[in-house]
């Protein structure tokens, strides 16, 4: 999942735009979100539904519907109505690997879904348990050469990123490690932090409160380019060496294929305007180090696409499969 360049750009259209943007039936939009509550998907929902409700002129519930990897969720939101009333805000990433590991998907998640609009990066926080006798990045790759037994490492499901990178890690490091699923990133941070698993590399804007308040190390970052500075002391995967450099949860939003290109550019637009132009969201943003993006329908697709390709030859070269 290496990042793009995400380019932030306020969209400004006319105010009938607004007055027009409401469903013709008045219905709320439901945005489903295929995980359960407390992980990085549910946090952004929870910060645009506010916004996006007065931007769209109707009601926005946000709909936790977890299970099988975000597909149940993802499921229900293929087979809505294309009425602009039913939405997906998932990490992007779940859906790029859908295909290889869960070959008899009900639903096609590149046929399926219609990409709205990427929502932004965070990238990955390698965090342990306090009480492992790792107190930074090479003592946690000495430990796991040294003694691979001794470490366990939660994930939020079978194929999903964050256990893909711990995979590449492993194989850079030269070891296996086991790695045990949890229903969704908010279980396995509670796993972590309780001393069930001892390793998580999980989405920083759920992780970060975590990391500052002690209930786990941050050892570090999947972010290229720089440091978060959240965590300036914590380096990253390139200085270190290591592979996945650039990786982490990409927020989107798609809706129904059925869903009209009109539909797509007017909900687009909402959504840019939603979580790019109040300062209020770009200030918890910058707090959940995220960073916002304005990445269209077009080039969202794209994007998708080439995850797809990508992450869906790592899953088969480790012959995963969630089925």
């Amino acid at each position: 999942m290496h990042r793009r360049t995400l380019l932030a750009a306020t969209l400004a259209l006319p105010a009938v735009a607004r007055a027009q943007s409401g469903t013709q039936s008045g219905a709320p939009l439901r945005l489903v979100v295929p995980f359960a509550p407390g992980g990085t998907s549910d946090i952004l929902a929870r910060l645009l539904q506010g916004p996006l409700a007065a931007e769209l002129g109707q009601p926005v519930v946000v709909e936790n519907r977890s299970g099988a990897n975000g597909n149940l969720g993802a499921e229900l939101v293929a087979r809505a109505a294309g009425d602009g009333t039913a939405l997906l805000l998932t990490d992007a990433g779940a859906l790029a690997t859908a295909p290889a590991l869960f070959p008899r998907l009900p639903f096609d998640a590149l046929r399926d879904l219609r990409p709205v609009q990427m929502l932004g990066y965070s990238p990955y926080l390698l965090v342990v348990n306090p009480a492992v006798p790792a107190a930074d990045a090479r003592a946690l790759e000495a430990l796991a050469r040294r003694s691979p037994d001794s470490i366990n490492i939660a994930t939020s499901g079978v194929g999903a990123a964050n256990h893909l990178v711990p995979l590449l890690l492993a194989k850079h490091w030269g070891v296996t490690l086991t790695t045990v699923p949890y229903r969704g990133g908010a279980a396995a941070l509670t796993a972590v932090a309780g001393g069930e698993a001892q390793v998580l590399v999980n989405g920083a804007a759920a992780t970060l409160p975590f990391a500052r308040d002690g209930r786990l190390r941050a050892v570090a970052t999947s972010r290229a380019g720089s440091r978060l500075p959240a965590l300036p002391d914590v380096p990253t995967f390139d200085e270190l060496g290591w592979p996945a450099g650039g990786s982490g949860t990409f927020q989107g939003i798609l809706a129904p294929a059925a869903t009209p290109p009109e539909t797509v550019a007017r909900l687009s637009a909402a959504l840019d305007r939603a979580h790019l132009a109040d300062p209020v969201i770009a200030r918890r943003y910058d707090q959940l180090a995220t960073e916002r993006s304005s990445m269209g329908p077009a080039a969202f697709a794209a994007w998708l696409a080439r995850e797809a390709e990508q992450w869906g030859r790592v899953v088969r070269e480790n012959r995963i499969t969630a089925e």
